[in-house]
């Protein structure tokens, strides 16, 4: 077996253009950011929204918004591709997501998460909420919640930061609907 490895040019991944991706059918999931604080964090959610084709993410309370150079530093320009609103009351939003007929999960720790890992999503879109790095997701926007869903940790610590979780459960309710 020949083990040379040729890394791949940008140019041989044969991405999608800006206006080829928003043109392209989406996903029925939108993603929630509940007052996620850090620029960086915000960035690294869109870019990873960007590279599942993510429906779009709705900015709310304190959550920094695009244009912003520390969001740049980590999406690396996706939240050019990926649509964005801002909502300044998530409860606001989590209403109105009901009334488009969504499904309302916040990935938290409760008693009453369950495993993502045994999540199946219904047929109607979906909306994960994600929240602040310190809080965790509001308790006013977990009222709106059909499901929690939590993600296993084997470690000491309680939590993975706020953009790894968002890409873990993005990446596992993703992969499911396949």
């Amino acid at each position: 077996m020949d083990l040379r490895v040729r890394k791949l040019k940008n140019i041989e991944l044969n991405r999608l253009s800006i206006e080829a991706f928003k043109s392209q059918e989406k996903r029925s999931l939108v993603l929630v950011l509940d007052d996620v604080r850090s620029m960086n964090n915000v960035g690294s959610i869109f870019r990873t929204a960007d590279c599942l084709g993510i429906g779009k993410i709705y900015l709310c309370g304190i959550t920094g918004k695009p244009p912003h150079r520390d969001i740049y530093k980590t999406s690396l320009g996706a939240e050019n591709s990926v649509d964005w609103e801002y909502f300044e009351n998530v409860e606001t939003l989590l209403t109105l997501l009901k009334e488009q007929n969504h499904s309302i999960a916040a990935l938290e720790q409760t008693d009453k998460s369950i495993d993502i890992r045994e999540f199946k999503q219904e047929s109607k879109p979906l909306a994960l909420i994600v929240g602040n790095e310190i809080e965790g997701v509001s308790d006013k926007a977990i009222l709106h919640c059909d499901t929690l869903l939590e993600i296993p940790q084997f470690g000491t610590k309680h939590s993975f930061n706020v953009s790894v979780s968002a890409g873990i459960a993005l990446w596992e309710l993703v992969r499911e609907k396949k």
